[in-house]
């Protein structure tokens, strides 16, 4: 049978490293933050806890513990929680980094609860690489390479692909989508033009580049991605 203080350091344990993934997650004010990571953290460490430990007295010759089920479901079950942090806003989905670190943090908790003080250390430390660390990276990296959404209004019969190709040089390559929607008894034409590879730096370039073209009235951002 596992010792008294053990058994509360395993759970101590499973709370201070699911609450140091869940601090990461609560600067960023997301709605599973630091109590939610503790809370299944220390949840996953005590169902490994009641698995491996609570059927002592049962046990015999002809029966066999399997402590292994009961850390599948939390496994298994723990993604119903997940799948409650995930949402989908304005085209985008938010809540999936979130939703995998609860899942990965209760894994955290079997680690402890079974023991494996070490793997379970080593997970959370990997784990606030992956949040903290590399996050400055992943953020530098969609600035590079987020689209840029223009609405283009020009003179009705002189706005063209042509015209904005040309103003657009070299970077015409970076063109996703282009659509020219002819006017209808007014005096403009209208392009929606979709860039890729757009930093935050050539946004401006880019737009004064087109407002300079021939037949060209306003360029107006419509949305950045």
């Amino acid at each position: 049978m596992l010792a008294q203080w053990e058994l509360v350091l395993r759970l101590v344990l499973a709370a201070a490293l699911g609450g140091a993934i869940g601090w990461e997650r609560e600067r960023l004010l997301w709605a599973a933050g630091l109590r939610t990571h503790m809370l299944v953290s220390l949840g996953a460490c005590l169902a490994m806890i009641v698995s491996a430990y609570a059927f002592q007295d049962v046990l015999g010759a002809h029966v066999v513990l399997d402590p292994s089920r009961v850390a599948a479901q939390v496994v298994s079950g723990i993604g119903f929680l997940g799948a409650g942090m995930i949402i989908f806003r304005n085209e985008a989905v938010k809540g999936l980094t979130t939703a995998a670190s609860v899942w990965a943090v209760a894994g955290v908790g079997l680690a402890a609860g079974s023991g494996l003080y070490t793997a379970a250390v080593a997970a959370t430390l990997i784990m606030l690489v992956i949040l903290a660390g590399l996050k400055p990276i992943e953020e530098q990296y969609r600035a590079t390479h987020a689209s840029l959404d223009l609405r283009i209004l020009g003179r009705r019969g002189e706005l063209s692909a042509g015209v904005v190709e040309g103003a657009l040089g070299p970077r015409s390559s970076r063109i996703k989508r282009l659509v020219l929607q002819p006017s209808e008894g007014g005096d403009e034409d209208e392009i929606r033009l979709v860039l890729s590879r757009v930093s935050p730096k050539d946004t401006a370039e880019l737009i004064r580049s087109i407002e300079n073209a021939p037949a060209v009235l306003s360029v107006e951002e419509a949305r950045s991605g």
